[in-house]
């Protein structure tokens, strides 16, 4: 079993504007310590939790239009200054951390939109690289990454994702035959339905799953902690404050979530895998005409 703390932080849109850089690192520290006092092991931010940069900052010409966004202007010093002050408090404290950032490629190269995962040692372990881009995020701000991420914690295997790659099923459906036990799903977007979405991947591949999204998004659809089969454990309050949602996951805590993964799980797994097919009737004529009752 390990304690799971999702976070609702506030979420700056600017990359250089270096006040709001540092307040986001301020406050993501801030619920690292309430999140370890709590008992957690594991702490989930949401999609640029240090920045996410808003296309119309970024990338918006003055008569609205769009262009390739200036990524010089981009306070980089400040941006890795914060990620590593992150990590530094991770060990400090024993508590995993994942959190979102961007991730400078070399020029010309655009960024990657990434999530940052640091061990309770304090050291980044590992890097998601948002793999399905918009549009607008495709043509103008970052570049795709390639590979989907697998790591372990206290036996725990967890995988991960980022806003619209919800949108995507095959994704969460590789996760499944990468057997994860839970992904975490980090988002900035304000968005009810994709909140639903994400329950239906803990209804469908019967993983726990904790999904982040920012402070200012925490009305419509607050962060929170989904069980196999689909049921919110915990979430954040319904408004704007920073938060934390904090839940058990890795056993079945009670009946429904015992049947998800003791049961639906396997069953699904095995069902997908040719159970029926010694139990079609294919020479039968009453199965293979389709037009008489």
């Amino acid at each position: 079993m390990l304690r799971l703390a999702v976070a609702q932080s506030t979420v700056p849109e600017d990359p250089a504007d270096v006040d709001q850089l540092r307040a986001a690192g301020r406050e993501i520290r801030a619920l690292m310590r309430e999140a370890a006092a709590a008992g957690a092991r594991l702490v989930q931010f949401p999609e640029g939790a240090i920045v996410y940069p808003g296309k119309h900052v970024v990338a918006q010409r003055p008569d609205g239009s769009m262009r390739p966004a200036d990524w010089s202007r981009a306070e980089w010093g400040v941006l890795r200054e914060e990620a590593v002050v992150v990590a530094a408090l991770a060990g400090e404290l024993g508590l995993w951390t994942v959190f979102g950032s961007l991730h400078p490629l070399t020029a010309p190269n655009r960024p990657h939109n990434s999530l940052y995962v640091v061990s309770d040692q304090g050291r980044l372990v590992a890097r998601y690289d948002k793999r399905m881009l918009s549009n607008t995020e495709l043509s103008y701000l970052y570049t795709p990454g390639t590979d989907p991420l697998t790591f372990d914690v206290d036996g725990i295997r967890f995988g991960a994702a980022l806003c619209i790659e919800a949108n995507f099923p095959a994704l969460f459906a590789e996760y499944e035959r990468l057997d994860v036990d839970c992904v975490l799903l980090s988002v900035m977007v304000d968005d009810a339905a994709r909140a639903g979405v994400a329950q239906a991947y803990g209804t469908l591949y019967n993983y726990w799953l904790g999904y982040a999204v920012p402070a200012q998004y925490g009305a419509t659809a607050p962060s929170g902690i989904i069980a196999p089969g689909g049921r919110w454990l915990a979430r954040c309050p319904g408004d704007d404050r920073p938060a934390l949602a904090i839940a058990d996951i890795g056993e079945a805590t009670s009946p429904d979530i015992d049947v998800a993964v003791r049961l639906a799980r396997p069953w699904r797994r095995l069902a997908s895998a040719g159970l029926y097919d010694g139990h079609t009737a294919p020479c039968d004529p009453r199965s293979r005409t389709r037009t008489a009752f």
